[in-house]
């Protein structure tokens, strides 16, 4: 759908130089030679302790980049497996675990459910908070501590740290193993994107984008509060791999970061399922699902399957019938009205059509004459710019008719055509070097004497400024340019108030869509825009004040507004999606190029409004991503390819069953990846195992994309669906 514009690369581990801890150099030598040396010279065997010191019992808030799902946040997480994102990229593998396999952090995220934990029964976060020291001491509260191997150095002692005690039975069902603690971890990498990459050649990674990633290994449950704890194992291992079983009073774990969030279950279902449903609809054109599609329907049907139906009239007789109305929402393109002068509506009357096959009138464009006039008076801002609009417009006008000099000069000096420059210049002509009144100073005295005084020249009298010489020449092409130059500081208002009305933002929704039963609940409809029907409403609204033919002359210099896009299209979407997806991505294509909405409003709690300046031949809608997630879509990932290109989407996984089959017994839903899904995962690729980078490639959560392609372009027909990921 879009040009990437982002890379994302996933790396195993970073593995530090020395792991964190107590180390020993030991040199061993032998002497050999002269005898005479003596063997006291350096002892035979050298030994040198010293220790490498890092964080273990805090982390700083600067430490953590994110958290998903969002701590205090509400959502549908049931199927999603929660992540923390540190800044630190080699800090999960700073300690080595003892009798753990290289490369497994010390580190492991682990969720838990309301009820689980003893001192947190209600999953809100609560800990407890003591010294190292007691905590060391078994003095933090009940539950086994961790032994601390080094012992605590003394400025580690009056440390605040926070711990929760975990069941031990829990901590069995729930923790990672040892190889799943290393397949739950890695660096990721986010960068530019590699426009001009080389197959075989990587860049180097950017070593101020990589942060460190753990994922939880269980999914929250589908209803109520849950917690996540980042927890050291460091101290624990023997309680790892199900080597020994842990004491009956459980488990006191250090918990370098927590966050709570809620995971809803309302019953209803998911993104996928939404949009599924929205393009299964068989009519997917505004209008009423019931009246038939054909070509050969008697005109009354036709009308209203156009998107139109039928209301109570009363006549100006007094005599009260039925119309026909529609609003500006059609299934089918509509005849462009001419634009221009003249071809504008003076009265509601004037847009009413006889259907004389029907014996009815059709009312849209009357309709849409009165709605526009009465918004025009409901705004007194739009009024009071309307009247100054047209009262400088006429002034200009006439200035024009008086002074016809100031047509050449409007282009370059639109005020002296407003009239603040018009004695100014004569003044200046006088004054000027080859003005009147320098060359009668440049005579000698005898001349000016001998001339004497000259008789004022006859001249005719201009001719009278008639309303019938105003209107012509307003109607004047080259005329009104000067004029809408002159009086670009009025109309500017005017122009905006309009632009808003030709994008329908002001009008009420029945009159839009004046049947209920054209959008239903859960339904994705798409429509042409009668522009005559949006000119008709502009016509009642520039009709407000109108004294006499000139003004209703001069408001087509507010009608013409060149450079605003018209809508020719649109999308209404009333849907769950709107509600509870507010960050729902629309994309529209016009002959396979995107194109911008004109408008997208959300009305009320679930109806968008997306307007566009082409016809939509193509429209798509993707779930929000709001980052990287891990988790499953619809019980099944994404099995994505492991060699270049690196990370396209081969098909679901897997092909059946769901994911059930690979979640540990005892209804924790916890993966039990070790024995079950990774090595289906590599047999799926054909490998004998997979690294933690390309486990995390596979576990990849992508956006749902969902596409519609209506088979005739809004001529008729249905849409026709196609779903996958981004």
């Amino acid at each position: 759908m879009a040009e990437p514009g982002h890379r994302t690369r996933f790396f195993d581990h970073r593995l530090p130089p020395l792991y964190a801890g107590r180390h020993t150099i030991t040199v061993d030598h032998t002497v050999t030679g002269d005898s005479r040396v003596g063997r006291d010279l350096l002892p035979q065997h050298l030994n040198q302790v010293f220790e490498v010191r890092q964080p273990r019992l805090q982390l700083l808030p600067e430490d953590v980049a994110a958290c998903y799902p969002l701590p205090g946040g509400q959502g549908e997480y049931g199927q999603l497996l929660p992540h923390i994102t540190l800044t630190r990229a080699a800090f999960p593998w700073l300690y080595m675990l003892g009798g753990a396999a290289e490369g497994a952090p010390w580190l492991a995220l682990l969720v838990f459910r309301a009820g689980e934990l003893p001192e947190d029964l209600h999953a809100v976060g609560e800990v407890r908070v003591s010294t190292a020291a007691e905590l060391a001491a078994g003095q933090a509260g009940p539950g086994r501590p961790p032994v601390f191997d080094p012992p605590l150095y003394e400025d580690e002692r009056e440390m605040t740290v926070t711990s929760v005690l975990v069941p031990g039975p829990l901590f069995t069902e729930i923790c990672p193993t040892t190889y799943e603690l290393g397949m739950l971890a890695h660096i990721r990498e986010g960068g530019p994107p590699d426009a001009s990459r080389v197959v075989g050649t990587d860049p180097p990674p950017d070593e101020d984008d990589l942060k460190a990633v753990l994922v939880s290994s269980r999914f929250p449950g589908t209803n109520g509060m849950q917690v996540a704890h980042l927890v050291s194992l460091d101290g624990f291992e023997n309680y790892l791999d199900n080597k020994t079983p842990p004491p009956s009073e459980g488990l006191r774990l250090v918990s370098l970061h927590s966050w709570a969030f809620t995971s809803l279950d309302d019953g209803k279902i998911g993104f996928g399922e939404i949009a599924k449903q929205l393009a299964a609809d068989p009519e997917p054109l505004l209008r009423h699902r019931s009246l038939p599609d054909s070509s050969d329907v008697p005109l009354a049907l036709n009308m209203l399957r156009q998107g139109g139906t039928v209301l109570p009239q009363n006549l100006e007789s007094g005599e009260a019938t039925v119309g026909f109305y529609r609003g500006p929402f059609t299934s089918a393109p509509t005849h462009r009205r001419p634009q221009g002068r003249g071809f504008r509506l003076e009265s509601a009357g004037e847009g009413l059509v006889y259907v004389e096959e029907l014996g009815l009138y059709d009312t849209g464009h009357a309709v849409a004459f009165s709605l526009g006039r009465g918004l025009a008076l409901a705004d007194s801002e739009f009024r009071s710019a309307l009247l100054a609009f047209r009262k400088a417009a006429r002034q200009a006008a006439r200035r024009l008719l008086a002074f016809p000099e100031l047509n050449a000069l409007a282009e370059q000096d639109a005020a002296a055509v407003a009239g603040t420059r018009v004695a100014q210049r004569a003044f200046d002509r006088l004054l000027g070097e080859n003005g009147p009144l320098a060359r009668t100073l440049a005579r000698p005295g005898s001349d000016l004497k001998a001339a004497g005084r000259r008789p004022a020249p006859r001249t005719a009298s201009p001719p009278q400024l008639s309303s019938t010489r105003l209107r012509s020449a307003v109607a004047d092409t080259s005329t009104r340019a000067v004029l809408a130059a002159a009086v670009q500081s009025h109309l500017e208002p005017v122009r905006t108030w309009l632009t808003r009305l030709t994008k329908l933002e002001m009008m009420p929704f029945g009159h839009l869509v004046p049947y209920e039963e054209f959008l239903p609940q859960e339904s994705l409809k798409f429509f042409h825009v009668d522009t005559g029907w949006i000119h008709a409403a502009v016509d009642g609204a520039l009709s407000v004040g109108v004294g006499h033919a000139l003004d209703a002359d001069l408001n087509d210099l507010a009608r013409e507004m060149r450079g605003i896009p018209q809508a020719a299209s649109g999308v209404m979407i009333r849907s769950e999606l709107v509600a509870h997806w507010p960050h729902t991505r629309f994309t529209a294509f016009s002959k396979d190029k995107v194109i911008r909405p004109l408008r997208q409003q959300i009305l009320g709690e679930d109806l968008l409004i997306l307007l566009y300046p082409n016809v939509v031949d193509r429209f798509a809608l993707a779930e929000p991503a709001q980052g990287l997630h891990f988790g499953l879509n619809d019980d099944t990932t994404e099995l994505r390819s492991l060699v270049d290109p690196v990370g396209q989407a081969l098909g679901d996984f897997p092909a059946s069953g769901g994911y059930c089959q690979f979640l540990r017994p005892g209804g924790r839903d916890v993966l039990d990846i070790k024995n079950r899904l990774a090595p289906a995962l590599a047999a799926a690729h054909g490998v004998r195992e997979l690294s933690s980078a390309q486990f995390a490639l596979q576990m990849v959560r992508a956006p749902l994309l969902q596409e519609f392609r209506p088979r005739q372009a809004h001529s008729g027909g249905s849409a026709e669906p196609t779903e996958g990921t981004l």
